[in-house]
This record gives C-alpha cells, sequence and structure tokens, in this order.
C-alpha cells in the first residue's frame, strides 16, 4: 500500500512511463517533482514485468536463514490436532525431542494457520473440556478482594478539567518535575461473591499492612450487613497478599490465590472495578482527590442499593441479603 507521503501513486506511475515514452527521464522526472533515479526505477520496471511492475513489491527479505524449518511447522501442526496441546506443551515436547523453539514461535505458527483456538480444531466448534463457572452458594462462601491504582487528581483539577494544554495542567505538570509528585490512590475493594454486595475504600498503598487494615474493616462492615462469616477470600498473587501477616490476618478464612496471569479467575472484582471506572472515576470531572473520595461512600451506597446489577436479576446486591434493606444500617447514612 503506497503511504500518505508518496510523489507517486500506481496511476501516476503509469503516467510517468507514458510521458518517458517521447522524453527524456531527467526532464520528466523534474516536471513530476522526484529524482531521476525514482523515475528510472518504474521505468525499468514496468520494461521488465509490465504493469506488474508498477505496484508495490512487498517488504520482506527474499530469504531469511533464521526462519523455522517447514519440517518443524509441520510437526506443531500435527501434534497440536493430534494432542490438542497448547503452545507451551508444543514447545516443551519439541525442546526435549532436540528441537530448540519458543513458546511464542509455536503460537505465532498456530495463529497462522488458524490452529490457535481450540474450537477452531473441531469442524463443529466443540471442545474437550467444559469452562467451569466459580459460584458462590451463600453469603460469605467467597469475598474477592482487589486493588485499582488511579491517578490523583490535584487541587483545583487536573487536564480532564482544563485541557492538556492549560496553564493549570502545566503548573501540575511543572510541580511534577521539581518536588512533588502527582501519585496515585490505592481503591482497596471486597465483594461478596453471592450478593455481590461490594466495599471499597480509597487508601494512599497497596502495601500489607494497609491491606490488612482493609480486610479488617470490610470484615466488620460486612458483618454489619448480615455477613458474619467469610469462608474463603480470594486475591490475586499482589505482594500484599502474599504477606505472611496478611494470611495471619485471614481468622479462620481460606486464603484462595488466583493462576497468575489469570485475571478472570477473580472476575467478579476484576468486573467491578470496570463498573467502578466506567461510573463513578471517569464519569465526571472531579476538582480534587478530596472531592472524589468524599463522593466514593455515597456512590457504594448507590451501587449496593440502587444500582441493578444483572447477577441479581437486575435489583441491587443488597436485595439478595437474607437481612433484606433497611434505611437503618450504618453505611446508609
Amino acid at each position: 500500500m503506497t503511504h500518505k507521503n508518496a510523489p507517486l501513486s500506481v496511476e501516476g506511475r503509469r503516467r510517468l512511463v507514458e510521458r518517458c515514452r517521447t522524453r527524456p527521464i531527467a526532464h520528466v522526472a523534474a516536471e513530476m517533482g522526484i529524482s531521476r533515479s525514482c523515475a528510472s526505477k518504474w521505468v525499468n520496471r514496468y520494461r521488465r514485468h509490465g504493469d506488474l511492475g508498477l505496484l508495490d513489491r512487498s517488504s520482506a527479505p527474499h530469504r531469511q536463514p533464521t526462519t523455522t524449518a517447514a519440517e518443524i511447522l509441520a510437526r506443531i501442526e500435527e501434534l497440536r490436532r493430534a494432542h490438542k496441546w497448547s503452545a507451551a506443551r508444543i514447545a516443551f515436547e519439541l525442546n526435549q525431542a532436540d528441537i530448540s523453539i519458543s513458546p511464542r514461535t509455536v503460537s505465532r505458527h498456530l495463529a497462522a494457520v488458524g490452529l490457535n483456538r481450540r474450537r477452531f480444531l473441531d469442524p463443529t466448534g466443540e471442545v474437550n473440556r467444559t469452562p467451569q463457572r466459580i459460584r458462590a452458594r451463600r453469603p460469605g462462601h467467597m469475598v474477592h478482594v482487589d486493588v485499582k491504582k488511579a491517578g490523583r487528581i490535584p487541587d483545583g483539577g487536573g487536564w480532564r478539567a482544563h485541557g492538556r494544554g492549560s496553564e493549570q495542567a502545566k503548573a501540575v505538570n511543572r510541580r511534577k518535575k521539581k518536588t512533588e509528585r502527582g501519585g496515585y490512590v490505592y481503591l482497596h475493594s471486597a465483594i461478596d461473591g453471592y450478593s455481590r454486595l461490594a466495599y471499597t475504600e480509597a487508601l494512599p498503598d497497596e502495601k500489607a499492612a494497609t491491606a490488612i487494615a482493609f480486610l479488617h474493616w470490610a470484615r466488620a462492615w460486612f458483618a454489619a450487613h448480615g455477613i458474619s462469616h467469610i469462608e474463603r477470600i480470594v486475591t490475586d498473587n499482589g505482594a500484599c497478599y502474599r504477606a505472611d501477616a496478611f494470611a495471619r490476618a485471614l481468622l479462620g478464612a481460606r486464603h484462595q490465590r488466583t493462576t497468575p496471569y489469570t485475571p478472570r479467575h477473580n472476575g467478579k472484582v476484576e468486573r467491578y472495578n470496570r463498573i467502578l471506572a466506567e461510573e463513578f472515576l471517569y464519569s465526571r470531572t472531579w476538582t480534587s482527590e478530596s472531592d472524589r473520595t468524599d463522593a466514593l461512600r455515597r456512590w457504594n451506597i448507590h451501587d449496593n442499593y440502587h444500582r441493578p446489577h444483572s447477577s441479581a436479576d437486575d435489583h441491587p446486591p443488597a436485595s439478595r441479603l437474607r437481612t433484606g434493606v433497611t434505611s437503618v444500617m450504618a453505611s446508609y447514612i
């Protein structure tokens, strides 16, 4: 494809060739604003290949000494179709057979031949495994915990309030470069997997001590809503959740960490983080971090008592609690 600043399109090259039939190449090149070598290139290509010579050629090299051999590529495809192995497993088996290859190379080839998805292996789209949903059987059965990092809003508002080129935004950038840092605010959230009742606090960091303090606050908050016993706490593999002090603060609850690089195993709180970003963090322009932090508590009330959730049959999460919804709960004041 011709780039946007190219002086000649395919039609322009054809006109160049026609003009050079009766006139010197140098004169035509100067007239069309290109170099003589460029004009000569297209004329010679036309003489050798005709109209096909006026088309753009691929920039791929003619030979690649380090390319994977065709026999190895055929072996990759054979292992994929026969065993439905992942790219990492195929790379492991080939390395065991003294064929040095990386999982990334295997996955790239599987994508090239259209076998990167398991459903592509069967003409009917069937797979040999059934996905299992993570379901909580009762309130407190599984509480999902996570941290979302958001940029701290400077006093008076940042670039979202005044624009990127405004004086206020430039002043904030100058302060960042000199002595101050913009920093982040860390939104620690805990969600009951059964009811989707959510508790969120804006805290200054994500250290183990902060995560432990938040866990105690969340346990008291859930107890005020009738969830007095937490059986399992689900987290990712963040440093604050791998600390020994965090394990001792579980108070009998089972700690379940998700598989690394698999956020869907903690999908309930991940989905809540997306709702938090779309409907609260960036839904309006904030003038300061304290302004947004004060509004967070009100938004939590809206999310738990008024906002419909599809997982709760389009009812608020609090409707799934055994204690019901009252207007005298501590968090509702």
